[in-house]
């Protein structure tokens, strides 16, 4: 799960780590009130889930009253267009404004779990404010990332090395220290998985504050954070992502015409593979999981048949657990009360697959039932093409 700029700062400061003073507004007018108060120059900054947000023009420094007035006004209500947020972009209902400050340096500083290695890794750089991918590829050498053992934990060693390689003074590594002290508090006791300062900025009075802020959470573990579940902002999330949360389905929303209903992430992978390889395009990612029930199956077609970019429904399932039956029963039940008007190719193998065949075939609806992968995946496909 994603919050915002602003939330990730409030948990910032709960856990003793230094941010600009500043505030969220809705409006121009509350904007106008905060910069007021907390005095110019400040900064308006776009409050959506996505990076390059600076870029797109929405974060400004305001020089005095009339440019926050109207910076707050420029920005509340635009969108937010780049490779995160997809064609549609990101409206912008809320800003954050904070105080500026006089910046002498910026590094980067995050924590995140390495998969390969299963354990969480400080990664700090020279080059704060860049986007550490391209930092990585020019400038590999300006990384430095510093391996905790989750049973040992992180040690002062960690941090001291850490600032001798990014050349801090005396007085800026005991700030440093206990500034990832703080960070790796949050991002265990949290279950964040990543948590990112970009810029980590030095003032000019050598005090290290977190400039931006990013924190992102383990979704297997918000059952243990009701607070953080609180943070939740379902306006920047798909429509259809956050339906598909209600019934515990595993639905990622892409920019094809094929919607696609499979159990288990590795046949769904599979799926959206031989579609792609036959020149066809998923429409989503939807895992309805190993043991499921009718009223989930109809509530995942319901989901797949909303988005209208959807020209045909590939249901790929393979009854282990769940039985096929169940899920052909489901399907018609969903397509009838739905009135489908697009078709719909099934590939039902497994527990009771001659039961499902015959509630399919019997169902006098725009159904094709196929018994072979390949075949099934062409035909979707070359339905998809209007062919």
């Amino acid at each position: 799960m994603k919050i915002h700029e602003y939330q990730a700062k409030r948990l910032f400061k709960d856990f003793g780590i230094p941010v600009p003073e500043g505030s969220v507004a809705y409006t121009k007018e509350e904007a106008l009130e905060i910069a007021d108060k907390i005095g110019y120059p400040c900064v308006i900054k776009a409050q959506v889930h996505a990076g390059g947000r600076g870029k797109a023009g929405g974060v400004k420094l305001a020089k005095d009253r009339d440019e926050a007035l109207r910076f707050a006004e420029e920005i509340i209500g635009m969108h937010i267009k780049n490779i995160q947020t997809g064609a549609q972009g990101k409206k912008v209902r809320k800003v954050l404004v904070e105080k500026g400050v006089n910046i002498v340096n910026e590094l980067y500083l995050a924590l995140i779990m390495d998969r390969e290695k299963a354990m969480p890794v400080i990664i700090a750089s020279l080059e704060g404010g860049m986007e550490i991918e391209k930092v990585a590829k020019r400038h590999p050498e300006h990384i430095f990332k510093e391996y905790i053992h989750p049973v040992t934990g992180l040690s002062n060693f960690h941090n001291i090395r850490l600032s001798f390689k990014l050349g801090l003074n005396k007085t800026q590594r005991g700030i440093f220290s206990k500034l990832v002290s703080n960070l790796y508090k949050l991002f265990n006791e949290k279950d964040a998985s990543i948590v990112e300062i970009n810029p980590l900025i030095i003032t000019n009075t050598e005090e290290l504050i977190a400039l931006d802020a990013k924190v992102n959470f383990d979704d297997n573990a918000l059952v243990k954070h009701s607070d953080i579940m609180e943070l939740r902002d379902i306006y920047e999330e798909d429509p259809f992502e956050v339906e598909a949360s209600k019934y515990d389905l595993n639905y990622i929303k892409l920019d094809g015409n094929i919607g696609c209903m499979v159990n288990g992430a590795g046949l769904a992978m599979a799926t959206m593979d031989i579609l792609k390889y036959y020149k066809g395009e998923p429409a989503n990612f939807l895992d309805v999981g190993g043991g499921t029930s009718e009223e989930r199956i109809k509530e995942a077609f319901k989901i797949l048949i909303a988005d209208k970019n959807v020209k045909v429904v590939f249901i790929n399932i393979f009854g282990g657990i769940v039985r096929t039956d169940i899920v052909a029963s489901g399907v018609v039940n969903a397509a009838r009360s739905l009135n489908v008007n697009i078709p719909v190719v099934i590939l039902l193998r497994g527990t009771n697959e001659e039961q499902a065949r015959k509630i399919i075939d019997e169902s006098g609806l725009n159904f094709i039932s196929e018994v072979d992968f390949k075949k099934a995946a062409l035909k979707s496909v070359e339905l998809s093409r209007g062919d």
